[in-house]
Order: structure tokens, then sequence, then C-alpha cells
């Protein structure tokens, strides 16, 4: 198992190459970390087609095709944007894989049902798509690059 972030996107992108696949990215909370973790690495144009971030809930709709209904309902950080977001990218690229995340960095925006460090981690193929919850504890910054981390392993686990 890699011991760190930038291990797991090697070993992501290395399984990407061997099977010929491309990655896109559909970013909330991380703001475009998930894409320049990927190319930070040399040669990550033959993996990576393109990211999205789409911060606010306006961005998410137009860009990703997420429902105002998902939205209202549910709220962007739930499980249901996450999955509309990954399928909204993975159809507005020329990827085979598509993650999105969406969640509550902190210190400030989380509630009872929402807490700080509630994000949600969608993967889409083109079988469809899921979305993974994690709680994840610390800074803003500490809470962003785990939901990095949480994503490429999610990745690598969705190539195996």
């Amino acid at each position: 198992m890699p011991t760190s972030c930038n291990d797991l996107v090697e070993e992501v992108s290395s399984k990407l190459r061997a099977k010929g696949c491309m990655l896109t990215c559909a970013e909330s909370c991380t703001g475009g970390l998930i894409a320049s973790a990927i190319t930070e690495l040399s040669g990550s144009s033959e993996v990576f087609d393109r990211g999205f971030v789409t911060y606010s809930n306006e961005a998410k709709m137009e860009i990703l095709a997420v429902s105002r209904k998902t939205l209202d309902e549910h709220g962007a950080v739930s499980p249901e944007t996450a999955t509309e977001m990954a399928i909204g990218a993975l159809k507005n690229s020329n990827a085979n894989i598509a993650v999105s995340v969406t969640g509550i960095a902190g210190p400030t925006g989380g509630s009872e049902d929402k807490p700080v460090g509630l994000v949600y981690i969608g993967i889409a193929t083109k079988d469809g798509g899921e979305a993974h919850h994690r709680q994840l504890k610390g800074t803003r910054s500490e809470i962003r690059q785990q939901t990095v981390e949480e994503a490429f392993t999610l990745i690598l686990e969705s190539l195996a």
C-alpha cells in the first residue's frame, strides 16, 4: 500500500496508464487539489483529461448538471450530490473514470446534521456512480488534504 499521497497518486497514475484509462475530477471542498496532485506528475496528460472546480451550487448545476432538486432536497454536501457531480464530470469529459468531492472543510459551516469534516466522494464509470462517506478530523487544510488522499484511495480501489 502506498505510504504517502505522492505514492498513492503515482500508483493511481500507473494503473490508469496500464488500463488505458483517463481520469476526470469534479471538486468542491478541495478546490482543485486533486487535479493539482495528479498534474504534479510528468506525463499526467496521458491519464488526466480535465478537472472541474464547482464550488457554488450554480456551478454544480451549470457545469455538471447536478439537479436543483437534488441540491434543494439533500444539499451540496450529500451522497446524491457527490454521485451526480461524478456522473456529470464523466459526461463532460473524455475520461473513463470520474471522482468528485464535496464536503465541509471548516472551521465554519458545520451543523449537527453535517459537521465539519463531513465529506462525500463520488466515483463514476460507464456503469454508473456511487458515493462514499468520510468523517475527517483536523484543520481546514488537513481535512482538504485527507479528502484528496481518500479520493485517490477510492480511485485506486475502483481500478483494481
